[in-house]
């Protein structure tokens, strides 16, 4: 397993999506994967989040939309400023319970840096050269 770094990211460009069901069980290598989840506002700003109470819903979740001519509804990770961190492993993706400690450990780094951040939360699953990769976006709030 790689070592995770936080970041303050600038995305360019939306990653959209279409909506599906539930993440499939096997990833495979032309996957990609978004969870977008509303955390609860007291947690989401504590430097001692309870794991248990951080995510408040599930908003959406979706599938790469390659070709932008899908019927399905779709939702997208907006262009902005990210606090975003990068997990990348031989394994298959991350089970909740990791995704949702390396959401955690990267709130708290956030906050110690002072960053204001959103009460959203991305979570990115895809296959890139041989190893799944897990990305956490965390939207903050100008």
């Amino acid at each position: 397993m790689e070592e995770t770094s936080i970041k303050k990211l600038d995305l360019r460009a939306p990653l959209v999506y279409e909506k599906t069901g539930n993440l499939p069980v096997v990833l495979s290598e032309n996957d990609e994967f978004m969870l977008y989840y509303e955390m609860d506002p007291v947690q989401s700003c504590s430097i001692e989040p309870k794991p248990d109470n951080l995510l408040a819903f599930l908003i959406f979740s979706g599938k790469k939309d390659d070709t932008g001519l899908s019927e399905v509804p779709k939702v997208s990770i907006p262009a902005g400023m990210y606090l975003f961190t990068q997990l990348r492993s031989v394994e298959s993706p991350l089970t909740q319970d990791k995704w949702l400690n390396l959401a955690i450990e990267q709130q708290k780094d956030g906050l110690w840096e002072r960053y204001k951040l959103t009460n959203r939360l991305f979570i990115r699953f895809f296959h890139e050269d041989g190893m799944f990769v897990t990305q956490i976006f965390r939207p903050l709030d100008n």
